[in-house]
C-alpha cells in the first residue's frame, strides 16, 4: 500500500498547536499523528462496534481519541505525559463525549491493564516490543489491536523463516497471534516528524492460546536466536547455557526422586536430545513454529527445562 501522505496542516491543528503551547518530548517517542486521513484508515481497520470498549496508548492531543469516543461505547486512554492528559480533557470538556472517556495517568507498562475488546495505539515507539507482549500475555482476551510501530519493527514482527528480519521477536509474536501488515506512514503525518518511517500492524491473539508454557518457550527460542546463524549444536555449547541447564536438570531430578548417575555431564545430554530430535545442524534463522514446539518436547521429555 502506498504511504499516506499528509498535504499543508489543517488551519485547526496550526490553531490547537499555538492554544496549547506544548513542547514535545520526542526522547519519549512524542509524535501526534496529524493526518485525518491516516488516523481515519486506522479506526476504519480496527472494525470497530459501537459496543466495545477501546484501549488507546499514548493518546497524545486525542486527534485519534475524539474519533475512536464518536464509534464506541468507551474509550480507555493510557498517557504518561500530564500535561497532554490536560489537553485531553479540555478537548472533550463540555461535550457528550467526556462521560464515554475514562484516562488513566501513568506509565502503561506498570499498570494493570483493564478489560477492553480492542486496542488502537500510535505506540512510544521505545516501549514496542514490552507493550506487544504485555498485550497478548493480558487476560482476558482481547478482539484485536491496530498499533503504529517503527516500520523495521512491524516487518520483524511479520518475518517469517528464512528472511533477513526473522527473530525471535518474530517466533515469539506469531506464537501467540496473528500478525498482518496493514499499511507504511510517512513521517510527514506526524507532528514532530520522527526520523524513522512507520507502519501499521494488526494483532489477533489465538484463542485458545497454543498449549505451551511461555515461559520454557521463550528460554529455549532465547538461546537458539542469541546467534541465529549458529547450529544449534554449536549455540548450546555455550558455558552459561550448559550451567543454566544443568541446574534446572538437577532440580527436576530432585523433585522426581531421579538418580543423576556420578559421570553425568549436561553438554553430552544436549548434544543427545538435538541429536535425536534432527536439529544438531540446524540454524533457528530457518526454524518454524513447529520445529521449536518439536524441540521443546525433545528437551522436556529427557528432563531438561529452560525456566
Amino acid at each position: 500500500m502506498p504511504k499516506a501522505r499528509a498535504g499543508k496542516r489543517p488551519r485547526q491543528e496550526r490553531r490547537e498547536g499555538r492554544a496549547t503551547g506544548i513542547r514535545f518530548n520526542t526522547g519519549a517517542g512524542q509524535h501526534i499523528l496529524k493526518n485525518p486521513l491516516v488516523v481515519n484508515s486506522i479506526i476504519e481497520k480496527a472494525a470497530l462496534r459501537r459496543t466495545d470498549v477501546i484501549l488507546e496508548v499514548g493518546p497524545g492531543t486525542g486527534n485519534m481519541t475524539v474519533k475512536l469516543l464518536e464509534k464506541v461505547k468507551k474509550v480507555i486512554a493510557c498517557e504518561i505525559d500530564p500535561r497532554l492528559v490536560g489537553e485531553l480533557q479540555k478537548r472533550v470538556q463540555g461535550t457528550c463525549l467526556a462521560n464515554k472517556l475514562e484516562i488513566k495517568v501513568g506509565d502503561v507498562l506498570k499498570t494493570e491493564l483493564p478489560f477492553f475488546d480492542a486496542c488502537v495505539a500510535n505506540l512510544p515507539y521505545q516501549i514496542s516490543s514490552p507493550f506487544v507482549f504485555k498485550l497478548l500475555l493480558h487476560r482476558p482476551f482481547f478482539r484485536c489491536a491496530i498499533l503504529m510501530f517503527q516500520r523495521e519493527f512491524a516487518l520483524r514482527l511479520v518475518a517469517k523463516p528464512g528472511t533477513k528480519l526473522y527473530c525471535r521477536l518474530s517466533i515469539n509474536t506469531q506464537l501467540l497471534a496473528r500478525v498482518d501488515h496493514l499499511m507504511k506512514v510517512g513521517k510527514n503525518n506526524f507532528r514532530p516528524p520522527p526520523k524513522v518511517e512507520s507502519s501499521v500492524v494488526r494483532i489477533e491473539p489465538k484463542n485458545p492460546p497454543p498449549p505451551i508454557n511461555f515461559q520454557e518457550w521463550d528460554g529455549l527460542v532465547r538461546i537458539a536466536f542469541v546467534r541465529k546463524n549458529k547450529t544449534l549444536s554449536a549455540a548450546f555449547k555455550s558455558s552459561a547455557v550448559e550451567q543454566l541447564l544443568d541446574h534446572n536438570y538437577r532440580i527436576h531430578c530432585s523433585l522426581h526422586n531421579t538418580e543423576i548417575p556420578e559421570n553425568f555431564k549436561i553438554a553430552e545430554k544436549i548434544q543427545t536430545v538435538l541429536k535425536n530430535t534432527g536439529y544438531s545442524e540446524k540454524r533457528a534463522r530457518s526454524m518454524d513454529i513447529d520445529d521449536f514446539i518439536r524441540l521443546l518436547h525433545g528437551f522436556n521429555s529427557e528432563g531438561i527445562h529452560f525456566s
